[in-house]
């Protein structure tokens, strides 16, 4: 039975029925589902105080589950960074856990990243957001459902888009990179700049998303990484969804297009769109930290990986190189 446990990492819950919600689908989803005995915890904004969600997170990192699932994002994980006990997050994840989520938990993900090589987490839906949504508010994405139902099985190796830009001549045809993938939420990725939490990679595959966040934002930050030489590192950026923010009348037809047209203009790393991931209802399912290779075809665009076997053969796998 593959184990799955829900835990609150950053931001509080507002409702419990979510979660529940939550719980059941994953059950009839074939998971013994776990709920984390601080997962409705409060303190102000968050999941709890900032001991109880470090407190969570290592428990969680020893008790080693199949599947462990963030039910929210927002904002918390940052405050416990400089804290967190990497070698048990590391242990966890040698042991077969697999970490997902999305938003907040960029920072634990390029936090590990920036640790250990070889090492990854899943940037994919979470818990409340993906599969405690009423009927009502529209129910599960069938996509995002079966993306992440075939990645934790260990079936899933690769994802396929169509490249949207329609500025480039030509597009990206015929485009090959091979690095390791990284990134996630763009505003919480830009806060690890210049922290031991940066992850240094060179020739990776860079992927970025963010929500609510006005166009030229989006291009200040774009530029942040590029004038700090992140971009121009990389083998390939990918973009995914930008979406949510309010239109400002001192806009004047300026928006994400020309935010990502200011970066093309100043990098040679190519930058390609219409990655599906962000604050969307489908989602894809990525490696975070695992090498992947991009191939473009005209606009149809396939990102790659090799499955980790131990999971394709059903098996909870056990190495013996531990990180303390």
């Amino acid at each position: 039975m593959t184990t799955l446990t829900l835990f609150t990492p950053s931001g509080a819950l507002a409702k419990a029925e979510n979660l529940k919600r939550a719980a059941r689908r994953l059950t009839q989803l074939g998971f013994e589902v776990a709920i984390d005995a601080d997962a409705l915890a409060r303190h102000q904004r968050f999941g709890g105080d900032d001991a109880t969600r470090l407190t969570a997170l290592h428990r969680i990192a020893d008790a080693a589950p199949s599947i462990a699932l963030a039910t929210r994002g927002g904002y918390g994980l940052t405050r416990l960074l400089d804290r967190i006990d990497w070698g048990r997050i590391a242990h966890s994840v040698e042991h077969g856990t697999r970490w997902v989520g999305y938003s907040d938990l960029t920072a634990l993900q390029n936090g590990l990243i920036a640790r250990h090589k070889g090492l990854s987490m899943w940037a994919g839906p979470l818990a409340c957001d993906d599969f405690g949504r009423s009927e009502a508010e529209g129910g599960v994405d069938e996509v995002t459902r079966d993306c992440f139902l075939e990645a934790m099985s260990g079936a899933l190796e690769a994802v396929g888009f169509r490249e949207t830009s329609r500025d480039i001549p030509g597009g990206f045809d015929g485009l090959e990179a091979r690095g390791r993938l990284w990134g996630g939420n763009l505003t919480v990725l830009c806060s690890l700049l210049g922290t031991p939490h940066w992850p240094k990679v060179k020739g990776g595959i860079l992927f970025l998303e963010d929500v609510n966040e006005h166009p030229y934002r989006v291009e200040r930050m774009l530029l942040q990484l590029q004038q700090a030489g992140v971009i121009d590192a990389q083998a390939a950026v990918l973009l995914g969804d930008f979406s949510g923010a309010t239109k400002s009348p001192l806009d004047r037809g300026y928006g994400i297009k020309d935010a990502v047209a200011a970066l093309r203009a100043r990098t040679k790393t190519p930058v390609l769109t219409g990655l599906p991931f962000g604050h969307v209802r489908t989602k894809v399912c990525l490696p975070v930290g695992g090498t992947v290779e991009l191939y473009v075809q005209g606009r149809e665009t396939i990102l790659g990986w090799q499955s980790d076997p131990r999971l394709a053969h059903g098996e909870h796998g056990h190495h013996d190189h531990h990180h303390h």
